[in-house]
């Protein structure tokens, strides 16, 4: 096993993400460690977003990882793995749950889990990976002004046991990330497609030109999102450059 081979509990932190990295330098963990805590005071999301979480409800988690086969250009596969893996996680208990392109999970229409990716690059090699995980699990009320947050436990009216939870999640990423090590790229991304929210139906979607109806394809190798409008015409975006329209 290398996800989840190494534990490293704090009771509270103001980032996962920013104390692994803080322990990265220091060279103080192995490949697969995992660092969790209970409550985080700035809990960080993509672009400098806010991860609402109630202290002691959830999964907050950053593993790391020394993704030396992947191309940096192709860093987006990292996401994808991680995404699948979280889903993986969540078929143990409901049916069904999609990736909202880049990389937040998704019930129905409401929003369970958040990834944050970073990647540190030297020349032409990824030198580490922090991924950092927001899994709502317990957490029965939200507070912060996010439209659609929702939990596990909302979803199916149970509590969780964390510890297990956490054990389930490590051995499900274990899995998806040996596929990556393995470079069995094509069959990442094919789940992961298949996986993506309104795949293939026709929604409103909002660039820079405004409001259009249009339809998602696929994920272009570098991670750009493909959207087909109603005359025909692709489009390709990168994170932040085209919204949904929930």
């Amino acid at each position: 096993m290398i996800i989840g081979s190494n534990l490293f509990f704090l009771e509270n932190l103001p980032s996962t993400n920013t104390h692994a990295a803080d322990l990265l330098k220091n060279n103080d963990l192995t490949e697969g460690a995992i660092v969790y805590t209970n409550y985080q005071s700035a809990g960080r999301g993509q672009t400098g977003n806010r991860w609402e979480s109630e202290d002691g409800k959830n999964l907050l988690i950053s593993i790391v990882l020394f993704p030396s086969m992947i191309n940096p250009a192709d860093q987006f596969l990292i996401s994808m793995t991680v995404s699948l893996g979280i889903c993986d996680f969540l078929k143990r208990y409901i049916p069904v749950c999609t990736i909202k392109w880049p990389n937040d999970i998704y019930v129905n229409n409401d929003k369970i889990a958040g990834i944050l990716i970073e990647n540190s690059i030297m020349g032409n090699q990824i030198e580490n990976t922090i991924a950092g995980i927001g899994l709502n699990i317990n957490q029965d009320k939200f507070l912060s002004d996010a439209t659609n947050p929702v939990s596990l436990s909302l979803i199916t009216g149970r509590s969780y046991d964390l510890t297990t939870c956490l054990n389930q999640l490590a051995s499900d990423l274990d899995k998806r990330y040996k596929q990556l090590i393995s470079e069995n790229f094509a069959q990442i991304k094919h789940e992961y497609v298949s996986q993506l929210y309104r795949l293939n139906e026709w929604y409103n979607f909002r660039d820079m030109n405004g409001i259009y109806a249009g339809r998602i394809l696929s994920v272009n190798d570098k991670g750009k999102l493909q959207i087909e409008r109603r005359a025909g015409k692709i489009s390709e975006y990168y994170f932040k450059e085209v919204d949904f329209i929930l």
